[in-house]
């Protein structure tokens, strides 16, 4: 859909809530190391924790490791890589394998990012390319990460100026299925905020739950059925007094 509705004060009551981090609660840089959570999101997050009796996971291709420090929630729930990385409600941790050809593909990928200038994100269940800087590239990108994608069976996940390589077997909508089969979350309905193609499979969870979604960002086709125009819209909109 091209024109969708903000969506109403109301949608958070009862939600389980899952959020985005890049693009969502925090404005896209170029170097993903440099985006901060800084103290007024952080007790935005926590406050809605509260608010939500505990149903607040954050739904993240940074791995889980790279959220833990740099958001700093304790007891929140996440999921990172894409759904690979999960730390449930209870604190339990369940990760994917890890196959070798992750290696593989990390060094190929080092050299063509040094060769064309790229910025390269190692993860711990994938590895990104980024080309926020250097959009020119995006075929030579395209052409090359597909072409490592059938060389080492890994899939090849794309959004916005990135392309990544991940270990296949879970998406953030497996995140959200996962969660939602828990206590904490099952009693709630599904709210997913998102703003790439990346959280498209988290939106069609929500639905398929009897949920909702909402894209950030530019009006685009998508699986969601409310729109927010900015980060800071979002923020907003999560912290209107219920």
């Amino acid at each position: 859909m091209d024109s969708l509705p903000l969506p109403p004060p109301t949608l958070l009551d009862g939600a389980s809530l899952f959020l985005d981090f890049d693009g969502t609660l925090v404005n896209f840089v170029i170097d993903p190391t440099a985006a901060a959570a800084d103290l007024a999101l952080r007790a935005l997050l926590r406050a809605l924790w509260t608010r939500l009796d505990g149903r607040l996971a954050i739904l993240s291709g940074r791995s889980l490791a790279d959220l833990t420090q740099r958001l700093d929630l304790g007891e929140v729930a996440m999921a990172g890589s894409h759904g690979l990385e999960r730390r449930s409600a209870d604190g339990t941790v369940t990760r994917a394998p890890i196959p070798p050809e992750l290696a593989v593909a990390t060094r190929a990928a080092r050299t063509f990012a040094e060769a064309h200038g790229l910025l390269l994100e190692c993860k711990a269940a994938g590895v990104a390319l980024h080309f926020r800087d250097a959009q020119h590239a995006e075929a030579a990108i395209d052409a090359f990460a597909r072409a490592l994608a059938a060389d080492t069976g890994l899939e090849l996940q794309s959004g916005k100026c990135v392309r990544e390589l991940k270990v296949p077997g879970a998406d953030k909508g497996d995140a959200v299925r996962a969660f939602m089969a828990e206590p904490t979350f099952i009693v709630g309905s599904p709210i997913v905020v998102g703003d790439d193609l990346t959280d498209e499979h988290a939106f069609i969870a929500a639905a398929a739950l009897g949920g909702s979604a909402i894209l950030v960002g530019d009006a685009r086709r998508t699986a969601a059925q409310y729109r927010l125009p900015t980060v800071e819209a979002t923020l907003a909109w999560l912290g209107a007094t219920p």
